[in-house]
Parts: structure tokens; C-alpha cells; sequence
């Protein structure tokens, strides 16, 4: 988490008000992605932004699950705080008209810092599934190169799934991890054969101890490029002799996973009790 100043903790945790038509964002029109000031998630993107004349940044659609709502207790409005790490947003409405979508999230720019297109376009993304997501990202957040890890799910067909449900095996998501990196500093065929090398790909709905769907080694790629480095790999593997099980998908939806799942190990001091390094190539 990144430190606040006072006046960011009384809008992001103690869920204040910036006074109108005074955020640095409010007529803020270049190209970009909107994150989140407290935990840097990716939340609105600059397409989506609209001018409500309400005088704080108003945007109708937010980055699929970056985002969650939570009615207030007096039942009138609806909150709006990142998905991440809970950060105070502002609140949502709908039905007033403004854009097609008929949606308007009314957000604090106090909540938010801005990523310009151009330095958003000098990163790659990229998801692996492979057991446990708490040391599958420990491990790749340890490459050089790589900007951010995050756990989630993904691969399921519910929307905002809790860690009890995928558990439940009744929504078909896979634990799985989000690698930002820098595609100058490291390539993802290197971070693809770290991941062949950090879990068991053979296994099939399981890693080590841990049992079920949500276990599965899969890849979710975001381009052609990645599914064709992926099937490569896999194809090296099974002529090295590897009976790999390892899925190529293409990615849907990442749902990030609830806090306390994030820098699981780096926050507990301890090391991976199911993955571990094993050279493969």
C-alpha cells in the first residue's frame, strides 16, 4: 500500500467527500487508465470518462471487476470502492440519462492517480494458473523485470467470485496470478518457462497437497503471440519426455482476489509450501 496524506486517508479510508469541481481530474481528458491512488489497481479507463457538470470525474463503465458495490446503510446511494484493496471510490448511479450505458460513477479524483496511454503501452500482461496463487506469485514477483503480481480468478462463469465459492468447485474459476512486466526488461517466454518451472505442469487438478478445479495448470494469454509461446513451450516439454497437462486459453475476465490473499508470503515472512523451483528447460 502506498502512504497517504491526510486529507487522501479521509476520502480513501474514512470514506470523505473532496469538495466539487476542485479534483486535479475532474476535466482530466487524456488518454490513459485511472488507478487507484492507495493500491495502484487499474480502474476506470479515460474512454469511459464523461463530463456530468457535477463536478467531480464521472465515468459509465469501470474495468471488469476492478470495482465493487456496496449499498449504503441508509439505503439511498450505493458506494463504490476498489475491488483491491477497499479504497473509498465515491458512489454510483443509474438511470439519470447522461451516456447510453445510463450509469454514472461519481468518483473522487483523491481516489485516483493517472497511468498516460503511452507508459500503459510500454507494459504487458500476462495470467498463469498453476496451484496455490500465493506462490505462484511470490516466485514471479521475484524476476527481474516484472512491475506487479496479483492473485485472482479466472476462467469461471460467475461474476465477482469470493475465494468460498471457488473453493465450492461450483464456478469453475482457476486461482491463477496477473503479471505486469516490462517487455524491455524481461521477455514472457522467459516468465512462461519460469512458470513451467515453479509448479508441476503434469499434474492434473492439483498441486502438491492442494486438490481441486481451482488448482489447475493453465495459461491465459492476451495476445496470439503469447498462445503461440506457450504452445511452443508445452511442445518442448512433452519432447523432453514431460506428459504436460497444462491448458492454453484465451483470457477472460481476471477477478482479483480479496486482500488478504495479496503478498501473501512476503507479508507472513514465510516461503511457498507447494511450489518451488525445478529447472525444466
Amino acid at each position: 500500500m502506498k502512504p497517504l496524506t491526510p486529507e487522501e486517508k479521509r476520502v480513501i479510508v474514512d470514506k470523505g467527500t473532496e469538495a466539487p469541481f476542485t479534483g486535479r481530474y475532474y476535466k482530466h481528458k487524456e488518454p490513459g487508465t485511472y488507478v487507484c491512488r492507495q493500491c495502484g489497481a487499474p480502474l476506470y479507463r479515460s474512454a469511459d470518462k464523461f463530463d456530468a457538470g457535477c463536478g467531480w470525474p464521472s465515468f459509465d463503465d469501470e474495468i471488469p471487476g476492478a470495482v465493487k458495490r456496496t449499498p449504503d446503510a441508509d439505503g439511498r446511494r450505493t458506494e463504490i470502492t476498489c475491488a483491491k484493496c477497499g479504497a473509498h471510490l465515491g458512489h454510483v448511479f443509474a438511470g439519470e440519462g447522461f451516456t447510453p450505458k445510463n450509469t454514472r460513477h461519481c468518483v473522487n479524483s483523491i481516489s485516483l492517480e493517472f497511468v498516460p496511454a503511452d507508459i500503459k503501452e510500454q507494459t504487458e500482461t500476462a495470467i498463469f494458473a498453476g496451484g496455490c496463487f500465493w506462490g505462484v506469485e511470490h516466485l514471479l514477483s521475484k524476476e527481474p523485470g516484472v512491475l506487479d503480481v496479483e492473485s485472482g480468478y479466472i476462467g469461471g462463469h460467475t461474476e465477482n467470485p469470493t475465494y468460498e465459492e471457488v473453493c465450492s468447485h461450483r464456478t469453475g474459476h482457476a486461482e491463477a496470478v496477473r503479471v505486469t512486466f516490462d517487455p524491455a526488461k524481461v521477455s514472457y517466454e522467459k516468465l512462461a518457462r519460469l512458470f513451467f518451472e515453479i509448479h508441476d505442469p503434469t499434474q492434473v487438478g492439483r498441486q502438491g497437497p492442494d486438490i481441486g478445479d481451482q488448482y489447475r495448470s493453465e495459461i491465459f494469454y492476451t495476445t496470439p503471440a503469447q498462445r503461440e509461446t506457450a504452445e511452443k513451450l508445452i511442445a518442448e516439454l512433452r519432447a523432453k519426455g514431460y506428459d504436460v497437462v497444462t491448458e492454453v486459453t484465451q483470457a477472460t475476465t481476471f477477478w482479483p482476489a480479496e486482500e488478504y490473499h495479496q503478498d501473501y508470503y512476503d507479508r507472513k515472512g514465510t516461503q511457498p509450501y507447494c511450489h518451488g523451483y525445478t529447472k525444466r528447460f
